[in-house]
């Protein structure tokens, strides 16, 4: 039962004795025996102490004891679960433990993230991503909850082999899933407001830039996003086409930070003779770190990155 639910067999007798969420029928030994009821409420207690709620909370909403007759029908404990969630996301609370993750000092939200990431519980992640970016704003959601998070399991990852790769690669795709989910349509072309968005050669840690594309969307500039691993020349050829205000390029490691192509982009050029314009490149990410140029901009951060932006398309 603790494997299948992914938590420790002290914490289910914890349950058991503290809030009775032990076997229907107790039979005589050692052993317990558990009813598909005793599972599903068994993994309804798991989804709801995984959103941050307090066990003695999550246990009476999982044995039922939370739902409350409304008129014209039934409101369930799901409903009232989500509510509460979001309340709590505004709160400044903070946590420094979390699914056997070392999180540090962050949000108490993190730690239901990290624990329905470990537990590859899509449904609960996607519910706690989604009401930390209602409840936080997207930048915040991203810099406090987010990327602690992400950081989290890299760690974990990196100290444990080939452990927990599965939870990075499914963690990444739901928070590549909200971002979309909350970012407004793209904004209409605007002239000389159009940011560009690539890695650069070799790099394919796109998330970042997913953040930064949705930042910009929620503040109405558009944005055109080439994601991954762009060639040197499908860049310069994207550049050339779009003629945008600025330029991002990210790139997560120094392997992969290329100094000569950020200069080659920041001196391209176009328009008519006497009014030609260049791109404001922005280094963006941990690669550049020690290998940026001293003319280029290198935001530390999503919220450094949407003001940079922002002051370069309103110019």
């Amino acid at each position: 039962m603790a494997r299948r639910l992914g938590v420790a067999p002290t914490t289910i007798r914890s349950w058991d004795r503290r809030y009775g969420l032990g076997p229907t029928v107790r039979i005589d030994g050692r052993h317990r025996r558990w009813t598909d009821v005793d599972v599903a409420r068994l993994e309804r207690m798991c989804a709801l102490t995984a959103t941050g709620l307090p066990p003695a909370e999550a246990a009476r909403l999982a044995l039922g004891k939370g739902e409350t007759d409304v008129p014209g029908g039934r409101v369930d404990a799901v409903h009232s679960l989500r509510t509460a969630t979001r309340s709590r996301s505004r709160s400044r609370s903070r946590s420094r433990a979390g699914a056997g993750l070392r999180l540090g000092d962050v949000r108490q939200e993190c730690r239901g993230v990290a624990r329905a990431a470990l537990r590859l519980d899509a449904a609960a992640l996607d519910d706690l991503l989604n009401a930390a970016i209602e409840g936080h704003g997207l930048v915040v959601a991203w810099t406090e909850v987010i990327m602690p998070t992400l950081q989290a399991v890299g760690r974990k990852w990196e100290s444990s082999g080939e452990k927990y790769v599965e939870v990075e690669h499914f963690l990444s795709w739901h928070v590549s899933g909200a971002l979309r989910h909350h970012a407004p349509p793209v904004a209409a072309e605007r002239p000389g407001a159009t940011t560009v968005l690539a890695c650069v050669p070799a790099e394919n840690h796109t998330l970042p830039l997913e953040a930064l594309a949705a930042a910009l969307a929620e503040r109405g500039l558009p944005v055109r996003m080439f994601g991954g691993a762009l060639p040197v020349e499908s860049l310069v050829a994207a550049v050339g086409r779009t003629g945008p205000v600025v330029v991002g390029l990210w790139a997560q490691s120094r392997n992969t930070a290329s100094r000569p192509v950020a200069q080659h982009v920041a001196a391209m050029e176009w328009g008519v003779r006497g009014a030609r314009r260049k791109p404001l490149v922005l280094m963006l990410g941990p690669g550049w770190d020690g290998r940026t140029a001293q003319e280029l901009p290198h935001p530390q951060g999503l919220a450094e990155a949407v003001v940079a932006v922002e002051s370069a398309a309103i110019r």
